[in-house]
């Protein structure tokens, strides 16, 4: 079957994006601003448990959220400026990289597609190709092959290297890449997440959307001694995540998962997971989770937040209520206007 001929949808974000879950790192703590008379009500005793005790640093917290919001409320149109220079001025180290080739992908985990595809596939018999359940309902399994890791990490060093704007991924990462504005989106990630990934998620996540996966964001972390060191504890705006470690050599580090956001952290056991290079984990994106400290060398991962439109226009992920849409460019947040009958189960995230 092909999309050929089918118009594509137009995809919109929720107006929560430029209110809800704005990362204070200082505290580690996610918050809501809509006033600052709601943000005093509603935080300024935590923030004062947590150490923000001074005028001074209350209102250097205003400061941080004030050009937050700002910086999502234009997002779309700095991101497409960036994208359109990026076209222009940045001359790729490795071209090929940019269209994805089977050639780049492990031999394992081509297998387990096949498998995947056929009439005869189903969950059981999909676990047991699979590497291990890392975590409940984590999946760790062969994604790349190691040369084509090393040429893509080059380009993405050419990439920072080079004098072309970047935009960091999202408030928790400061450091990294947006795939989609250095041209990965069309050639790369859509087929990977359509042809290659589709099927492993509509075995393995039925009841959160894993069967109609229609959109996605991908970007790039990275970890270094002098730069970001770990990633707190979250859940991430996707309804199914795949995570790949990438390079380079690095010690320590690995992630760690609890229980799924509805699940108070007090009532939560962590498992540690480790992140081997070449090597991609899956897990619902509402599964709470977060990277320990390196404690030398440099971690790159690739993140796939892959959506799921008619799961995400009953309640939105972030806000839980019904969305409000904006429009916005590109795949935005993954809302459409409308959803399709629905083809499974409604999205179970307990």
């Amino acid at each position: 079957m092909t999309n050929e001929g089918k118009e594509k949808p137009r995809f919109y974000i929720c107006d929560c994006f430029t209110t809800d879950n704005i990362f204070l790192e200082e505290y580690k703590l996610h918050v809501r601003f809509v006033s600052e008379k709601q943000f005093r009500l509603d935080y300024h005793a935590l923030l004062k448990k947590l150490g923000c005790v001074t005028d001074e640093q209350f209102g250097g917290v205003l400061n941080k959220i004030s050009q937050e919001v700002d910086r999502r409320k234009h997002l779309g149109v700095t991101s497409a400026q960036r994208a359109a220079a990026i076209k222009d001025i940045y001359q790729p180290l490795h071209p090929h990289v940019y269209h994805l080739q089977e050639s780049y992908l492990a031999s394992k985990f081509k297998q387990i597609v096949e498998y995947c595809q056929s009439d005869s596939a189903t969950e059981e018999g999909l676990l047991g190709l699979l590497e291990e359940q890392v975590a409940p309902r984590v999946y760790r399994f062969p994604l790349f092959d190691k040369s084509f890791c090393e040429d893509l990490m080059e380009e993405l060093e050419h990439f920072e290297q080079s004098a072309a704007p970047k935009g960091r991924p999202n408030t928790m990462n400061q450091y990294g890449i947006l795939l989609n504005e250095l041209g990965f989106d069309e050639h790369f990630i859509t087929p990977l997440r359509e042809q290659y990934l589709l099927p492993l998620t509509s075995l393995l996540y039925p009841d959160c959307g894993g069967r109609c996966l229609d959109s996605h964001k991908a970007f790039v972390v990275k970890y270094d001694i002098n730069e970001d060191l770990d990633l707190s504890y979250h859940y991430d705006n996707a309804e199914v995540t795949l995570n790949v470690s990438l390079g380079k050599e690095f010690t320590e580090g690995n992630l760690y998962f609890g229980d799924m956001r509805q699940v108070p952290v007090s009532e939560t056991e962590c498992s540690e997971v480790e992140h081997r290079v070449t090597e991609g984990l899956l897990h619902r994106g509402q599964h709470m989770h977060g990277a320990l400290p390196i404690s030398s060398g440099q971690r790159w991962n690739l993140i796939i937040w892959m959506r799921a439109s008619q799961e995400r226009n009953k309640q939105c992920p972030m806000c839980n209520r019904t969305p409000t849409l904006v429009e916005a460019e590109g795949f935005a947040d993954g809302f459409t206007k409308h959803s399709e009958p629905p083809q499974n189960i409604s999205c179970a995230l307990t």
